[in-house]
């Protein structure tokens, strides 16, 4: 395959088949791609590759087979093994490859990235993501993205193929990571302020489905409490986006705050009720289970099949 070849049609991988991840790459071989697969559960890639697609080993083998990497893990921590650990893509990635970074980072840490990756010949793309786990599986993400001319031209059809909506933010990593970490200041105070209006209605004596009927049908209703107010309802904390997510994500609001000395009343209060529910063994649960750091309610029980 010669360079205009691969700027039409790159060859493409995903690593981390998460709930996002998993949705991405279905959605890229909807749209044709042969697309390679590597996690830390090989029974998951397999699993993806039986349906067309070729699992790796190592993120490295990976890296060696395509044009385009798409990471999609938890945290910078984790990008940081799936590029330099043992079997990382770094040393494999061939020089003019794009490493797309779908991670919600800190912002001043993926621009250094970037300029790691530089020295090494390989471009990057800052491409954080909003829609969650169903809009991965459409292929109708936001996508925040930053990056160099060069790495859009290699990977607009990949970006195009998962997403609905692809912001071209800036010509530098960066601000990518910078617009995803202010909308998980309002995600994560919208489904802490959600939880404490479900609490003090359940404590006052008002039915949840009441509730819930009537805001989502007036001014006070918002995206985060339509869906996780849902979650409540149905008494199903199965993990669409954890609470330790949210322990995490605010965490890097606060710290990109800090350093402009700027106040975060909302964002403090509403990571105080994140780390209150992830101290309480809630951590693994979906974030609605915020909620249940309120004490003397009655939360709805779990809806049987």
């Amino acid at each position: 395959m010669n360079d205009q070849d691969r700027r039409a049609r790159p060859r493409v991988g995903v690593v981390g088949l998460g709930a996002m991840g998993l949705g991405m790459a279905r959605s890229l071989r909807r749209a044709g791609y042969e697309v390679a697969v590597h996690d830390l559960r090989p029974e998951v890639a397999a699993d993806f590759a039986r349906d067309g697609g070729t699992a790796f080993a190592s993120a490295g083998d990976l890296a060696a087979a395509v044009d385009v990497v798409v990471s999609v893990v938890v945290n910078a921590a984790q990008v940081e093994s799936v590029l330099f650990g043992a079997g990382g893509a770094a040393d494999r990635l061939r020089p003019g490859a794009v490493f797309v970074m779908c991670s919600t980072v800190d912002p001043g840490w993926s621009a250094e990235l970037e300029g790691r990756l530089a020295e090494r010949g390989v471009l990057y793309l800052d491409a954080p993501l909003s829609g969650g786990a169903a809009r991965a599986a459409t292929g109708e993400l936001t996508m925040m993205t930053s990056g160099c001319a060069a790495a859009y031209a290699v990977t607009d059809p990949v970006l195009e193929a998962m997403s609905g909506t692809v912001y071209r933010l800036g010509e530098r990593a960066g601000l990518g990571s910078k617009v995803k970490v202010i909308n998980q200041l309002l995600a994560g105070v919208h489904i802490a302020a959600a939880a404490e209006a479900m609490a003090l209605g359940l404590k006052s004596g008002v039915p949840a489905e009441t509730l819930y009927e009537v805001i989502t049908h007036s001014a006070g209703n918002s995206w985060m409490f339509e869906n996780r107010m849902a979650h409540v309802l149905a008494g199903d904390y199965t993990p669409r986006s954890a609470v330790d997510i949210f322990v995490k994500d605010l965490g890097l609001v606060l710290d990109s705050a800090r350093p402009e000395r700027f106040p975060l009343p909302l964002a403090s209060t509403a990571h105080q009720m994140f780390l209150q529910a992830s101290a309480s063994g809630l951590g693994s649960e979906d974030d609605s289970a915020v909620i249940k750091i309120f004490p003397g309610i009655d939360l709805p029980a779990p809806v049987e099949a």
